[in-house]
Parts: C-alpha cells; sequence; structure tokens
C-alpha cells in the first residue's frame, strides 16, 4: 500500500475539499448540504458507467455559476458511496466553475439498507472505520481526493435504531477519532438523532463532532435548542420552500444564543442517470432570494448571515479529533 498522503491531522484549521486541503479562511461562504448526481438504483446494481461524466459537468456547471453569482465559494456535496458519489466528477465540476467542493466517506443505511454494501452486513464496526480511515489517508477509488467528512445515514423507527445503523453511528466515531473528519448523520427524527449522540458519547466523541442532518423533519422545535446545547450542529438542509417556517426556526435559534450551531443548506441538484438530460434540476438559490431577505426583515445582520453561510461551516468542517 502506498504511503499516506498527508499526515493524519493538519493544524491551524484546515478543511479538505477535492481539490485539497484549504484553510478555513478560504472556506467563504458555504452551503453545507448539496448533490451533484445521485443514483437511486441501489448498491448492488450502482456503477459510474450509468453516466457520463462530461455530460454531468455540463449540466451542472450552470447551477453552480448561479451560486457563485450570488457568492458562494464552497459546496458541501453530501452523495455518499453506493449512491452516485464520483469523486473524479466533482473535481471536473470544481475545476470547470471554480467553486470548492467537499466530498464524504462512509456509508448510507437510511431507506432499509437498499445502498449499504454486503461487506457492510458482515464486517465489524472497526472494520467499516479502517476503510473510511484508508479514504482518507489514501484517497478515495484510486484518486488522491480526500474526503472532507463523514457521511452515514440512519432510518429512525418508533423503537430505536437498528443494530446495523448503531454499528455505522460506532464506526462514524473510530473513524472521526482517528481522522478528524466530522461527522454528518442522514437522520430527519430527534430521537434518533439524541440515540446517535449517546453512541458518539460512549465511544469519547463529543457533540460538536456531530452534524444532525434533515433536522427540519423534526416538528419539535425544542429539540434543535436540545442539541445547539448539547453542542451539535443542528442542519436545515431543505431550504427550498417553508422559508417562513424556516426562517422562524432559525430565529429562534439566535434568540437562544445558539445561531453559532446552525447550518443550512438547500439539499438541491441534482443530476437523475437513466432520466433524459439528466431529469428535473433544482439550483442552489433560494437561501439567497427568498430565506436572507426574511432573515434580515427579522432583524439579522450581515455579521449573523456570515457566521450561517462562512463561520459556522468552517468550524464544523475544520479537521479537528473532538473528545469528551
Amino acid at each position: 500500500m502506498a504511503a499516506p498522503l498527508v499526515a493524519l491531522r493538519e493544524p491551524n484549521g484546515k478543511v479538505v475539499t477535492v481539490s485539497g486541503t484549504i484553510s478555513t479562511f478560504k472556506i467563504g461562504k458555504t452551503l453545507a448540504h448539496e448533490h451533484v448526481l445521485v443514483d437511486f438504483i441501489g448498491a448492488d446494481k450502482i456503477n459510474d458507467n450509468r453516466w457520463d461524466k462530461l455530460e454531468v459537468v455540463n449540466r451542472m456547471s450552470p447551477y453552480f455559476m448561479e451560486a457563485k453569482a450570488l457568492g458562494v465559494k464552497t459546496i458541501v456535496e453530501c452523495t455518499p458511496a453506493f449512491l452516485g458519489r464520483d469523486v473524479r466528477l466533482l473535481k471536473m465540476l470544481s475545476d470547470k466553475t471554480g467553486i470548492q467542493v467537499i466530498t464524504n466517506t462512509g456509508y448510507y443505511g437510511a431507506v432499509n439498507n437498499k445502498f449499504l454494501p454486503p461487506w457492510a452486513f458482515t464486517e465489524t464496526a472497526e472494520q467499516l472505520a479502517q476503510r473510511w480511515i484508508d479514504d482518507f489517508e489514501y484517497g478515495i477509488d484510486g484518486t488522491n481526493i480526500r474526503p472532507g467528512f463523514i457521511k452515514i445515514s440512519v432510518d429512525a423507527p418508533a423503537e430505536g435504531l437498528s443494530e446495523i445503523h448503531k454499528k455505522l453511528v460506532r464506526a462514524a466515531a473510530l473513524a472521526h477519532l482517528k481522522t478528524g473528519l466530522t461527522i454528518y448523520s442522514h437522520t430527519g427524527p430527534g430521537k434518533a438523532a439524541f440515540e446517535e449522540l449517546e453512541i458518539l458519547k460512549a465511544a469519547g466523541v463529543a457533540p460538536s463532532a456531530f452534524v444532525w442532518v434533515h433536522a427540519q423533519v423534526e416538528k419539535d422545535k425544542s429539540m434543535y435548542i436540545k442539541a445547539a446545547k448539547m453542542g451539535a450542529w443542528v442542519s436545515l438542509d431543505g431550504i427550498t420552500s417553508e422559508f417562513d417556517d424556516y426562517a422562524d426556526s432559525i430565529s429562534r435559534l439566535k434568540k437562544e444564543g445558539l445561531l453559532k450551531r446552525v447550518l443550512i443548506s438547500h439539499d438541491s441538484g441534482y443530476y437523475h442517470p437513466g432520466e433524459k438530460d439528466g431529469g428535473e434540476i433544482k439550483g442552489y438559490t433560494a437561501i439567497f432570494k427568498e430565506l436572507i431577505p426574511r432573515l434580515t426583515a427579522k432583524g439579522f445582520s450581515k455579521k449573523d448571515i456570515n457566521k450561517l453561510l462562512i463561520d459556522n461551516p468552517a468550524e464544523a468542517l475544520m479537521l479537528n479529533t473532538r473528545k469528551i
């Protein structure tokens, strides 16, 4: 096996993009949860021959450029392995548009494990974690492109997380402790998020290493306050409609002094393999055209907006082993 590309930890505020490691000072306005391409065919059938990279780049570039014109410098691309993550494609798109792109390692357990590879069922948390650590140390899929965060996903049944999803959380904890990569977990309901936080705590990982993805699915907004007070990141990342409701949620967190724990994004895009021209694409602009004017009307300052779009993503994604 080749030598690691870089040391596991890099000091002084570093974030990993598909083009290399940058200072947190260079991250700029960041959309913390978006997609370029997603393929829902399933882990047993997916193959990157199902799409043409250049076609996808040409289809998605205008949407990136539209966001860039509004000041976006970085897009966090949250498509995981076996759902269409294509790091070579992301590098091509970043090179063409000048937008910094951050990709991920990890496995997606939601939707009844449809997107998990076979070994996710048989390997231990330690073995899965080592795969993700190897992505960070050596590069993804034979490239020198490294992940900038860990992406996992769980279903959230009333009876609690399944054993395999608990294993994914434990694996993410182990990988975090070795790499300093932040853990994004597609979760939704608050009950599951707090169960994940307990698993991380048992592994010695602080809540500040955890991003509660799709927190807006939880309608008891007091749970946002509880998670943020613990130090977790509350990701309100479906901002394509219901703008007044999002503005109210963010305002409530601000009033509690917790704006510093909030991430915002659209969960938009994306190219659908198998559909004509990649199907319907949703752009990455609603935050700027719809949400920010509403926040401004509620008294949010430019500093507050920059906290949401620059400071918080930089802190959340910074390489940093967060131990209890």
